[in-house]
C-alpha cells in the first residue's frame, strides 16, 4: 500500500512538474521544475529496485542543474527571471512532432517480438551486477573523473572572472562611489 502510495505521488509529481517547465516564464523556475521532475524519476527508478541506477540519475540531474545554473548567471541577460519570457516555440509544430513521437513508440511497444528470457538467473544484488555491466571494474576511475570534471567546470569559471564582486570598491573595500568600469550597474 505504502509502495503504491509513494509511486503514484512521485508518477504525477514528475509530469506535472515536467508540464510547468513549460508554463513558467522565468528560466530559473523552470530549472527548479525541471530538477524537480527528474528527482521525481530518480525515485521512481529507486523503488524500482535499481539503487544504484536511481541515485546516479538523481546525482546527475542535481549537477547537471547546478551547472546550468551558473551559466545561466554567467550568459544570460536576465539571470533572474525577472523579466517575463517564452519557454515555448512553434507550439503547433512541437505536439505534432510529440503526438507522432508518442504514436510510433506505442505502435513499436505493440508491435514488437519481444524475447523471451534467456541465458542465466538474474543476479542476487541487481544493483552490483548494473554497476559491473556500466563501468565494470572503473567504477572508481569513474567517480574520480566526475570530480575532477566538477572542479575543472568551478575553476574555469573562477579563473575566467578578472574581476571579483568587491574589487570595485577597492582593496580596502572603502573607495566611494565604486570603480566601475562599465556604466549601468545598480547604481546607474
Amino acid at each position: 500500500m505504502l509502495g503504491d502510495t509513494v509511486f503514484w505521488v512521485l508518477s504525477v509529481a514528475a509530469v506535472v512538474s515536467g508540464a510547468m517547465v513549460f508554463r513558467f516564464d522565468s528560466m530559473p523556475r523552470a530549472t527548479y521544475a525541471l530538477l524537480l521532475s527528474l528527482l521525481c524519476v530518480g525515485g521512481l527508478v529507486i523503488q524500482l529496485g535499481l539503487d544504484y541506477l536511481g541515485v546516479v540519475v538523481i546525482l546527475m540531474m542535481t549537477i547537471e542543474m547546478a551547472i546550468m545554473a551558473v551559466f545561466m548567471v554567467m550568459f544570460m541577460m536576465n539571470p533572474a527571471g525577472l523579466m517575463p519570457m517564452s519557454m515555448v516555440h512553434n507550439t503547433k509544430g512541437a505536439a505534432a512532432v510529440c503526438a507522432g513521437v508518442f504514436a510510433a513508440l506505442a505502435v513499436g511497444i505493440l508491435l514488437a517480438p519481444w524475447p523471451g528470457r534467456a541465458g542465466t538467473m538474474p543476479d542476487a544484488d541487481p544493483t552490483k551486477a548494473l554497476g559491473l555491466a556500466l563501468m565494470g571494474p572503473q567504477m572508481l576511475t569513474m567517480m574520480t573523473l566526475g570530480v575532477t570534471l566538477f572542479a575543472t567546470i568551478v575553476s574555469t569559471v573562477v579563473l575566467a572572472t578578472r574581476r571579483g564582486r568587491y574589487d570595485r570598491f577597492g582593496d580596502d573595500l572603502r573607495t566611494r562611489p565604486a570603480d566601475d568600469p562599465v556604466r549601468g550597474g545598480v547604481g546607474r
